[in-house]
């Protein structure tokens, strides 16, 4: 059981060069190698709830969904992602809520 009640929040990810799906650049694999690592530690401090994306190449985009105690707390988050960060993803943050989940996602 939690203390503070904590807020839910999402942003969604799309590539700024769309051909990055398929086409990277050094650089751009680069920098979302370092997005992996900033979603792993997400997970390792107990922040992230999940984090994804689409599996096509043409228009692909992903979400990450995690905690914070409000939206300036959020925003942060989703700034210091290396690859928001960067200009290589762009992002857009929405406030959220987990409504059902499969066993072991509501914990």
């Amino acid at each position: 059981m939690r203390g503070d009640p904590v807020a839910q929040w999402i942003y969604r990810i799309e590539p700024t060069r769309p051909e990055m799906v398929a086409a990277a650049t050094d650089e751009e694999m680069a920098v979302i190698e370092e997005h992996f690592g900033f979603l792993q530690a997400l997970k390792t401090a107990g922040i992230l709830i999940l984090a994804g994306r689409t599996q096509v190449d043409e228009g692909a985009w992903g979400i990450t969904i995690f905690e914070a105690p409000d939206e300036e707390s959020a925003r942060a988050v989703m700034q210091t992602d290396p690859a928001v960060a960067s200009g290589v993803l762009r992002a857009t943050l929405y406030p959220y809520a987990v409504a059902i989940a499969r066993d072991g996602l509501e914990d």
